[in-house]
This record gives structure tokens, C-alpha cells and sequence, in this order.
């Protein structure tokens, strides 16, 4: 068996939508898993869709994911060049084109736009543009003058209208086709580039390309793809087409979605790691109950023959939650490290940054939700006195004064204000006082940080304001209730 070799082929159009990041990890996947090759080309044929600095966004997506290529623009493999622009410069598409044309499996095409929206017309409520092989039927002289007299034209491709084409794909089966349904698409365009559809048949060839991983987008133009395969006498790669990715109401992912892209979930405080794994399980479904994969991991296990049909959801409490026990396996350095920008944006007093971290760590699904967590570090927020209702802990607004006054005095008088002497000294109080625990801490924790829920205990956020702090804040609670 020959060694395999997949390719990742993005065109440069913007940051890289998730269904792309996926294409470009199964193909990653299948390659590595079988110590093949991954290969990186990109494709700017549409050179109207092209974005500055999307080339650079490719490169730096690869890179930090861990999607390393073993061949590209950068990394020449004996196979290059690696960008579909510039191959185009040494005519090699219109070369293979002109092949076409003598085999007759292709044709120029004169055709100018007047004549081609003549053409259009509506079938079961859809506006279909359909050629009519006009051109096929010019002598060869009416060509060479058409060529001669510089007109404008395209190389189409020549579908016969009778008769089906079967294509195999390792997912959907085999798949045949009635050749009437297929369309003499372009693959020649009048500027002199290839259109995609030409390009990336002739690229895989040339460059060895074993299996093509694509979304299921493709499916239908595939029986055109096979033709021009077998028009040139190539062997047929093997197709891994993928299902469609979702958004949750299971409409196509799309930008307005605000989570469609890598970079999209990046800034929302997604980890690069975590992204990777839940990508991974859009569409495959390992063995067994685990969820959580590294890279390795998935290189070890990903099989593509167990990949479904059906449309993946990117559903984000899933995401989330996958997240979030990524931070929690996260070293505590590490996770300092990367949490410090969003502890800074929410804190502006000087505190322990490295004691919010540890208190948020177990507490937060993604980065963002660290701001949330402890904005009532800055000055607590304005709150109902409903909050002092607790039943498990028998307190109330009432209660709660009561024991904020009474309380108050212990706290004024310690010394060592750290929260191992704090929860002695309060323990001790409550002993004394024949009250239970709960019952003490709870209005206190409602007192310094004004919320239902904290990312520590009453003596850890006592500890961390400080006692001057604390002290303010207890007398304002106490002023509130009153």
C-alpha cells in the first residue's frame, strides 16, 4: 500500500470557520495515524474573496493547534509549489485543460454573458443555469479564429447526457448519478485561472494525494470530479466527505452565530486544546465513554470509518463544559498565567491575583467567566436584602443584623487576618454563642460580596479584601439592613 498523504487546502478568505478547522484535523488525523503525510496548500484562485493577512491567519491556526504539515509553501516537499497562484503562473492548469480537449472530455467555450443568461431558467421553484453545449458543436476552424482574434473564453468540461456515473465515497457508499444531472461546469475560467473545482483534481494528483476530506458540501460534484479522473486515465483518491456542522436551533453554522470561527472561540476564553478535542467529535464517535482526548490521543484512536452521516450540533454547553475540565486538569501556574488579563480587567484594586486565580480555578467553565466571579472584589453591587434569606441556614434580613452586630466587634479585634485565624475566631464565636456555622458565615459572605454566589467562603473573601475592607463593608451591610 502506498504511503498515504492527505492535504489541508483552505482558500484565504478570513479566520477559519470551525467546519474547516475540522476538515483540516481529520485530515491531520487520517495521515498521522497511519504515519503518513500532511500536506498544506492553499488555494487562491478566487482572487476576489481573498483577504489580507488570511494566509498569515492559516499558518498561525496550524501552529497552534499542533496540526503540524510536513509539506507547504514553507516546507517544500518535492511537490511545490504549494499555492494554487502559483502554479497557475507556469500553466500547468491550462496545460492538463488543453489534454482534455483532445481526448474531447473538455471544450472552449465563447460564450458571452447575454447569451449564457438566456440560459437560465426556473425547474421546481430553483433558478438553474444550465449550458447547452453550443460551443461543443464549433468546426475547428471557428475555434482557431475565435483564438486568433483574442475573444474571451472558458475550457468547460464535456458531461455525456446519457447514461450514470458512480462515485464511492467511506462514508455515504457508493453513489451513482444520472449523467443528465450533470452540469458542463467551468474548468478553465476567462481570466486564465483555474476554477476550484479543476484545480484541486489536477493538485491532488500531482501531489500524491491518497484521501480528500471535505464537507459533504462536495458530495454532488463529485461524480464530475471522478470523470475528470478517469478522463485522464488517474487513480481515484479515496473520499471522506463530513457531515454538516450545526449551530443549536440545527441551521448551517454561520457567522452570525458568533462562535463560527477558531479565533471567534479563542477571544470567548476557549482553550486551544479543548476546542481541538470538541472539534474532533463533531462527526466521529470513538470507542468507549471517554470525552477527553489530546492530540496524541486522538492521532492513536481517530478512525475515520466510524464517523457518522448525520449533522453534528456544536452545541456550547457541551464546549463549556468540555472546557472547563480542561482548566481544572490546567497547572496552577499555567493557569495563573493565563487567567492574569481577565483577573486585571475585573480587579482594579491591589490584591492577591494569585489567590483569585486558585479561588476561580474550579469555579469557571471558560476565561471569560472569571470577570463575573469576582467583580464584587471592586465594590459590591447593589443587591436585594432578600439575599439574606437562607433556610438551610435559618437566616433572614432580621437574623442577619442581629448577628452582623454582634459579629462585627470579633472581627475588629483580630489581629492575624488570614483565613485559617478568621474561621477559628468565627468558629470559636459561634460556639460561644451556640450557633451553627452556617448560620454565621452566610451573612457575612452576603455582607462583603453582595452576591448569591462566590468563587470562595466568607473568611477566604474576608482574607482577601483585607480587614480595613471588611470592616467597611460589614457597617455598610449593617446601615442596609437597618
Amino acid at each position: 500500500m502506498s504511503k498515504i498523504r492527505t492535504r489541508f487546502a483552505p482558500s484565504p478568505t478570513g479566520r477559519m470557520h470551525v467546519g474547516n478547522l475540522r476538515t483540516a484535523l481529520y485530515a491531520y488525523l487520517i495521515a498521522k495515524h497511519e504515519g503518513g503525510d500532511f500536506i498544506l496548500r492553499i488555494e487562491d484562485t478566487d482572487q476576489a474573496r481573498e483577504v489580507e493577512g488570511a494566509v498569515d491567519i492559516i499558518y498561525r491556526t496550524l501552529a497552534k493547534t499542533g496540526l503540524i504539515h510536513d509539506e507547504g509553501p514553507d516546507k517544500d516537499g518535492g511537490f511545490g509549489p504549494y499555492v494554487q497562484s502559483k502554479r497557475q503562473e507556469s500553466g500547468i492548469y491550462l496545460e492538463y485543460a488543453k489534454k482534455l480537449i483532445e481526448k474531447g472530455e473538455a471544450y472552449y467555450c465563447f460564450c458571452d454573458e447575454e447569451r449564457l443568461a438566456g440560459l437560465v431558467t426556473d425547474f421546481e421553484g430553483k433558478t438553474i443555469s444550465r449550458y447547452d453545449k453550443h460551443c461543443l458543436h464549433l468546426s475547428k476552424e471557428e475555434i482557431e479564429a475565435n483564438l486568433a482574434a483574442g475573444k474571451p473564453y472558458v475550457i468547460r468540461q464535456n458531461n455525456p447526457l446519457e447514461g450514470t456515473t458512480t462515485f464511492c465515497d467511506e462514508l455515504y457508499g457508493d453513489i451513482t448519478v444520472p449523467n443528465e444531472e450533470l452540469d458542463d461546469m467551468i474548468l478553465i475560467k476567462s481570466d486564465g485561472f483555474p476554477t476550484y473545482n479543476f484545480a484541486n483534481v489536477v493538485d491532488d494528483h500531482l501531489m500524491n494525494i491518497t484521501h480528500v476530506v471535505r464537507g459533504n458540501e462536495y458530495l454532488s460534484s463529485s461524480p464530475k470530479y471522478n470523470r475528470l479522473y478517469d478522463a485522464f486515465g488517474w487513480e481515484v483518491p479515496t473520499y471522506i466527505h463530513c457531515p454538516l456542522i450545526t449551530d443549536e436551533e440545527h441551521k448551517k453554522l454561520s457567522k452570525r452565530s458568533g462562535h463560527s470561527s477558531f479565533e471567534d472561540l479563542l477571544e470567548q476564553g476557549f482553550l486551544t486544546e479543548a476546542i481541538i478535542n470538541f472539534v474532533a467529535l463533531l462527526g466521529w464517535c470513538p470507542d468507549g465513554n471517554n470525552e477527553i482526548y489530546s492530540l496524541e490521543e486522538l492521532v492513536k484512536e481517530f478512525d475515520y470509518r466510524k464517523m457518522s452521516k448525520s449533522p453534528a450540533v456544536l452545541d456550547m454547553t457541551k464546549l463549556k463544559w468540555m472546557n472547563g475540565e480542561y482548566i481544572k486538569a490546567m497547572d496552577d501556574e499555567k493557569f495563573y498565567e493565563m487567567a492574569l488579563p481577565y483577573i486585571k480587567e475585573a480587579v482594579n484594586r491591589d490584591l492577591d491575583f494569585k489567590k483569585i486565580a486558585s479561588m476561580v480555578k474550579s469555579r469557571i467553565e471558560v476565561f471569560t467567566d472569571i470577570k463575573e466571579q469576582i467583580d464584587f472584589l471592586n465594590e459590591v453591587p447593589e443587591y436585594s436584602t432578600d439575599m439574606y434569606n437562607h433556610k438551610k441556614m435559618k437566616t433572614n434580613p432580621e437574623n442577619s443584623l442581629v448577628l452582623l452586630n454582634e459579629v462585627l466587634p470579633v472581627i475588629e479585634a483580630q489581629n492575624e487576618f488570614d483565613n485559617d485565624s478568621l474561621f477559628e475566631a468565627l468558629q470559636a464565636f459561634a460556639k460561644e454563642k451556640e450557633y451553627k456555622t452556617g448560620f454565621v458565615m452566610w451573612p457575612i459572605r452576603t455582607a462583603v460580596s453582595g452576591k448569591q454566589a462566590t468563587p470562595g467562603g466568607a473568611t477566604e473573601l474576608m482574607s482577601l479584601l483585607g480587614k480595613e475592607e471588611t470592616i467597611n463593608r460589614i457597617k455598610a451591610a449593617i446601615e442596609k439592613l437597618s
